[in-house]
C-alpha cells in the first residue's frame, strides 16, 4: 500500500498516512489542493491538487464524518528510508526510520523536523549588521550634529574655566552616550519585535528574529538581546564580538552568545510560516552585493593607510 506524507498549516510534516485518509482529511476540509504531499517514487513534494486522479478525490465524498470520536489510528507500516525523501520539506526522522507500533496521526502532529529551519549564516548576518550600522549611524549623528552645535555655541558664551563649563562639558558627553547607544537599541528592539521580526539590514537578506521555538519576540526580550550583545562587546574590547562570530559560523542553530542567553533565532524569512519551502539556503543577491562594497572599502582604506604612512615616513623632521 503506498503511503503519503503532507505538510499542514504550521509547516508540520505529517505520515505516513494511506490515500483513504489523505482523502478523508481533503473531504473533511483539513487539507486542500495547496497541500504539499509526497510518496515514494516522486521526484519532489506537490500540491494535492496535482494528484488528485491518483488520490481518488474526484470520486464522490463519503458521507459526513462525525468529528466529535478521536482521529482513528492508522496501523503501523514500513516506511521509506530518510535519503529518499526531499529535502524541503522533510519527512519527520521518526518516520523516516521506520514504523512502529502505536504509530498514529495525532502523534506525528506533534512533531515538527529542525532540519525543515533554514538558520541564517554567519556572512548574511554580518551583511544585516553592515546595513544596520550604516543606519543608525545616520540616525544617531542626525541627533549628535545639532547637539554639538548647541552646546559648541552655549559654551562660547560662558566665562572659560568655570563650573559652568564643566557642566556643560559633563551634560554633553552624557547626551551623547545615551545617543550613541540608546538609538541602536531601540532600534534593534522595536524593528525585531514589530509585524516584520526583523531590522532593515535583516530585511534586506532576508532574515528575521525567533525564538527558540519560532515565535516572535516581545519588545523586553529584543532589548535585552541588543544589550546583551552590547556588553559582551564593550566589557571584551570587541573579542566577544569574534567569539560571536565564530559560534554562528559552527553552532548547529548558528546562535551567537545573546541569542544562546536570550532564547532567539536568526533564520530564513520564510521559516516558520505556512510557506517553508520558500526558505534560501547560502547566500542572496543583496548579501553578496554588501560584502564585495564592503571588501572594496576596506581594500581602499588599508591602501590609503600605507600611503599616509609612507608620506609621513618620507618626511623630513626637524
Amino acid at each position: 500500500m503506498t503511503q503519503w506524507y503532507y505538510a499542514d498549516r504550521q509547516r508540520r510534516q505529517l505520515g505516513p498516512l494511506p490515500a483513504t485518509e489523505i482523502a478523508r482529511l481533503f473531504h473533511g476540509g483539513e487539507v486542500d489542493a495547496a497541500t504539499l504531499v509526497w510518496r515514494d517514487g516522486m521526484a519532489a513534494w506537490q500540491p494535492l491538487g496535482t494528484v488528485r486522479a491518483e488520490l481518488g478525490l474526484d470520486e464522490a465524498p463519503p458521507p459526513t464524518l462525525d468529528f466529535r470520536a478521536g482521529p482513528e489510528p492508522v496501523p503501523a507500516v514500513e516506511t521509506t528510508p530518510a535519503d529518499a525523501i526531499p529535502a524541503v520539506p522533510q519527512v519527520p526522522a521518526h518516520a523516516a526510520s521506520g514504523g512502529h507500533a502505536g504509530y498514529t496521526y495525532a502523534a506525528a502532529a506533534a512533531t515538527v523536523d529542525a532540519d525543515d529551519v533554514v538558520h541564517a549564516g554567519l556572512w548574511r548576518r554580518f551583511a544585516a549588521s553592515v546595513l544596520d550600522g550604516f543606519i543608525t549611524g545616520i540616525i544617531s549623528y542626525a541627533l549628535l550634529i545639532p547637539l554639538m552645535l548647541v552646546f559648541g555655541l552655549s559654551m562660547s558664551n560662558l566665562a572659560s574655566g568655570g563650573f559652568a563649563e564643566t557642566g556643560m562639558s559633563v551634560g554633553f558627553l552624557t547626551l551623547n552616550y545615551a545617543i550613541s547607544f540608546g538609538v541602536p537599541a531601540l532600534y534593534f528592539a522595536w524593528m525585531h519585535s514589530s509585524s516584520s521580526q526583523a531590522s532593515l539590514g535583516k530585511m534586506a537578506v532576508g532574515v528575521k528574529v525567533v525564538r527558540g521555538n519560532g515565535d516572535p519576540v516581545g519588545f523586553g526580550r529584543a532589548l535585552l538581546r541588543y544589550v546583551a550583545y552590547l556588553v559582551f562587546a564593550i566589557f571584551t574590547c570587541g573579542v566577544g564580538v569574534l567569539v560571536s562570530g565564530l559560534m554562528v559560523a559552527f553552532t548547529q542553530r548558528k546562535q551567537a552568545l545573546h541569542d544562546m542567553l536570550c532564547d532567539t533565532l536568526v533564520v530564513d524569512r520564510y521559516a516558520f510560516t505556512a510557506q517553508p519551502q520558500m526558505q534560501k539556503r547560502g547566500l542572496d543577491t543583496v548579501t553578496v552585493v554588501v560584502l564585495v562594497i564592503f571588501g572594496l572599502l576596506m581594500v581602499l582604506g588599508i591602501i590609503a593607510m600605507v600611503a599616509f604612512i609612507g608620506m609621513l615616513s618620507s618626511m623630513r623632521w626637524h
